[in-house]
């Protein structure tokens, strides 16, 4: 199931969209000014952001100029009641997937949310954005704001495992069996300390992790 962010600030506009997207299998959330986008798109993945231009806090152009430099390339379509030529050209110049202007059919919309996400599905498999963090698979590089961030093999093996198992816990023999193999058997102690490492490059405050989480008892599980 794709996982949408509707951020719009008409309060009407915004449940006619969300009643839309969700009729058509896709799960939303929605938010209605750029800061707290921003913040949404720092703490989970999703697969398309539909944001509005005109927008509280933070207008929809700066939000998704901060995306894009920050390293996150979630596709974007960019909503709006200005249909300038020069709007259009500045949106898709920072890197927004679309631009839809208002007012617009449902059918319009979804046609092209389904665009998107089929473009952008294929060429964005194995990379992965969250928070300042993204991490394309297919070349090995993981990047903090858009700069190299540096890893160890077996780092980035513990990050991509915990990346393809979102949401879900994994306990200690789990993580040994996935990163060392079933006839390897490491210490809980180390396990800890390579996590514990990874944490310490890629959570914003390390002693207090948002994304690496620890369950007592069970293990852990990605939040992101």
């Amino acid at each position: 199931m794709n996982h949408i962010l509707v951020v719009e600030d008409e309060p009407t506009i915004a449940i006619a969209l969300q009643d839309d997207l969700e009729e058509e299998g896709y799960h939303v959330e929605a938010v209605s000014d750029g800061l707290t986008a921003l913040e949404k798109t720092r703490g989970r993945g999703f697969d398309l952001v539909l944001l509005d231009v005109m927008l509280p806090g933070k207008d929809g152009f700066t939000v998704l100029r901060e995306l894009r430099k920050a390293g996150n390339q979630t596709p974007v379509i960019l909503l709006t009641a200005r249909g300038q030529e020069q709007d259009r050209v500045a949106g898709l110049s920072l890197g927004a997937d679309d631009y839809v202007t208002k007012p617009f059919s449902r059918q319009e919309l979804l046609l092209r949310v389904q665009a998107v996400l089929r473009r952008s599905g294929p060429a964005r498999a194995n990379i992965y954005s969250f928070g300042m963090i993204q991490v394309d698979c297919e070349r090995g590089e993981v990047r903090r704001g858009g700069e190299p961030l540096e890893v160890t093999a077996l780092e980035f093996r513990l990050l991509r495992m915990f990346l393809e198992n979102r949401g879900k816990i994994l306990s200690i023999e789990r993580i040994t069996h996935l990163i060392w193999g079933a006839d390897t058997f490491p210490s809980d102690q180390v396990v800890y300390t390579h996590i514990n490492n990874l944490r310490g490059k890629i959570e914003p405050a390390p002693a207090q992790p948002r994304y690496i989480v620890s369950l007592r008892g069970l293990g852990y599980r990605f939040d992101g």
